[in-house]
């Protein structure tokens, strides 16, 4: 299966990010290195621009690089995705826990300042 190649800058400008996010990217981990042409010129396959999307798609959901890391080969291996489904879910589920817990120091901080401005109004 051939594979659609397009250059850095048409990679990027679709993928709406900067070349410095795709070098990025590749060091830790989160994009195959680019391919180099000869000639300065560096070539990116239709899988990069969909590796970037879905890259994306999980920082939207609160992800962090680290957890993108380790589902996003997940996402692109395997017909039914299930298992990066399943994955993203579970760190979901834990992001949603802490900030069920942040919200609730949150509360019981207001609750303490709303105590103390009464008592000091009362002064």
């Amino acid at each position: 299966m051939m594979k659609q190649r397009m250059r850095i800058g048409d990679l990027t400008e679709q993928a709406k990010v900067t070349q410095r996010t795709v070098r990025s990217y590749e060091y830790i981990g989160l994009l195959p290195p680019t391919e180099h042409e000869g000639h300065g010129y560096h070539n990116s396959s239709e899988e990069k621009l969909a590796r970037l999307r879905k890259i994306d798609q999980f920082k939207q959901l609160g992800l962090s690089l680290d957890e993108i890391r380790d589902v996003i080969d997940l996402s692109f291996t395997g017909s039914s995705g299930i298992q990066p489904k399943q994955k993203v879910l579970a760190i979901l589920r834990k992001h949603l826990a802490e900030a069920d817990r942040k919200f609730g120091d949150l509360q019981a901080n207001i609750e303490r300042f709303e105590r103390f401005l009464a008592a000091k109004q009362q002064l």
